[in-house]
């Protein structure tokens, strides 16, 4: 009997030993983050309230991260009292969140922070720069937008989750290997070109082939006046 049930507990803790030690894979990759990051991020705020929309209040600029259910307006919230609900705020027509409030929920560690109306904000998604000002040593690693602090490694919350995944790494990888493989055969294509621009473009003359000089014309005088 004790036999038996020494196999049984290990039969028991493989099983668990496998989770911790996993490799892994698309379920720990979507448990890094909370599940109302990315609901949060896809929203469309600053809009009427269907629900409120006559009063004056309706903007919808809050989020509830219990619910996900979509942005609130101010008279929503009092179905919301127990829940955890944060604020967004625009700036330049972008989407921001004060710092105080998101890093209660979240590990904004890396992600380029501004002051806006003497408070610390971070934006909800990438704004693309295609072109970094002059002296620009550092930007972010998704969009390339540029940023202030070397510190930083992304200019959102969105870049963040999209840098961090194994999936962007993977494909920098890929990319960067194709970039090399281009430039080699861009050289080799180059050394070739470099060689026949350098060959004769007639080919020369060999022992058998017979040189014939032309011979001069007679002289003719200018007729005398």
């Amino acid at each position: 009997m004790a036999i038996e049930d020494q196999e049984n507990t290990i039969r028991e803790i493989k099983p668990k030993n496998r989770r911790i030690m996993g490799a892994g894979g698309p379920e720990e990759e979507e448990n890094r983050w909370p599940p109302w990051l990315k609901p949060l991020l896809k929203e469309q705020f600053f809009v009427h309230c269907k629900f409120h929309g006559e009063s004056h209040k309706s903007e919808c600029n809050m989020y509830c991260l219990d619910c996900t259910n979509g942005p609130l307006c101010s008279l929503c919230l009092a179905h919301h009292k127990d829940h955890r609900t944060i604020q967004i705020r625009r700036s330049s027509y972008h989407d921001v969140i004060r710092v105080n409030e998101i890093q209660k929920y979240l590990d904004i560690a890396g992600i380029q922070t501004y002051v806006i109306n003497s408070a610390k904000v971070v934006f909800l998604n990438e704004r693309p720069q295609p072109r970094p000002g002059k002296g620009v040593t550092n930007t972010c690693k998704v969009c390339y937008r540029s940023l202030v602090d070397d510190s930083f490694r992304f200019c959102s919350l969105g870049c963040k989750i999209a840098g961090t995944s194994r999936g962007f790494e993977k494909g920098r990888e890929n990319l960067l290997m194709e970039t090399e493989d281009s430039s080699s055969s861009i050289g080799i294509g180059k050394n070739i070109t470099n060689l026949q621009s350098f060959s004769p473009s007639t080919p020369p003359l060999t022992g058998n082939c017979r040189i014939v000089k032309r011979r001069k014309g007679i002289p003719h005088r200018s007729p005398m006046g």
